[in-house]
């Protein structure tokens, strides 16, 4: 059995996008604050490392100790249903601002820079191993009722960016299975898309009443949800859920992924309140990520 969870940070304007670093730390965005945080765990302390503007929405490990940003533009939370009251993040101390939708990259002294614009609301991305970033591509919010603008897309080494699905309802959280499928969220359920833009479900309806966010994968296959609405992360397997780990208080998480010395740690973020959670005993360690290489100058 899983241990209790340990928080390992609060007071971030909406967490998302955790990723473990070589160093033993941990790096978040923060959505609300158009910001990336370090994370200590065990130590209790915290730091802003970057300044994107935006809203900061998932990030990647780079081979130059940099990161790979997904920038969704910013959020004007006005048009977006929230939470109850006790369960949201104190207002960030100024606003992050408005700017174009894509990728961008944290160099590993803060700096930022754009790697693509002219996207709508790009939200999570992972690193294949030749280096192309794959990112889910939805549409920002309000999202017209009925609309399929949601979009896959696959930025290249050398910069060139391609359509691997569209036509989609709103595509949030994805992941790489070994073989080169991507798995994503699609609306309710879980889809399996392959690099021809071949599409399967896995689930129709993976959430039941809850709402799927960010996802991790295991070296096993086992997919691990943060559920927004269940406050904890659901892990499925053969399209099935066969696990849940709960979260303490009230909450709404937003994204996971596997660390620790011997990644069989699981983080979790808590958009509201704006926490990050630790289990350190998984039965499973979690599937190695690729770095995306950087450009050298």
């Amino acid at each position: 059995m899983v241990s209790a969870p340990e928080r390992i940070a609060d007071g971030i304007g909406l967490p998302e996008g955790p990723v473990w670093c070589d160093d033993g730390t941990l790096v978040v965005t923060a959505v609300a604050e158009g910001a990336l945080y370090r994370i200590w765990p065990g130590e209790g302390r915290k730091a802003k490392i970057a300044d994107t503007a935006g809203g900061p929405n998932a990030a990647a490990p780079a081979d130059d100790g940099g990161f790979v940003v997904t920038q969704n533009g910013g959020i004007d939370f006005g048009q977006v249903p929230l939470p109850p009251e006790e369960i949201r993040f104190p207002p960030p101390e100024r606003p992050s601002g408005f700017v174009p939708g894509g990728l961008q990259r944290v160099a590993a002294d803060g700096t930022v820079t754009r790697l693509l614009s002219d996207m709508q609301a790009s939200n999570d991305l992972v690193v294949g191993p030749d280096g192309t970033i794959y990112f889910t591509d939805p549409p920002r919010f309000p999202v017209p009722p009925g609309a399929r603008l949601a979009r896959v897309m696959a930025r290249a080494p050398d910069g060139n960016v391609r359509l691997i699905a569209d036509d989609l309802v709103y595509v949030n959280g994805i992941v790489r299975e070994p073989d080169g499928n991507l798995v994503v969220t699609e609306g309710d359920g879980l889809m399996r898309i392959g690099l021809d833009g071949c599409r399967e479900w896995i689930c129709e309806d993976a959430s039941g009443s809850d709402h799927t966010d960010g996802m991790a994968l295991d070296r096993d296959g086992r997919i691990y949800m943060a559920g927004v609405l269940g406050h904890g992360v659901r892990v499925m397997e053969d399209g099935g859920q066969v696990d849940f780990l709960p979260l303490p208080g009230k909450g709404v998480s937003t994204n996971c992924c596997f660390g620790g010395p011997d990644d069989r740690w699981l983080f979790v973020t808590e958009g509201w309140p704006g926490t990050v959670w630790v289990w350190h005993d998984l039965p499973t360690p979690g599937l190695p990520l690729f770095k995306w290489p950087a450009p050298r100058e």
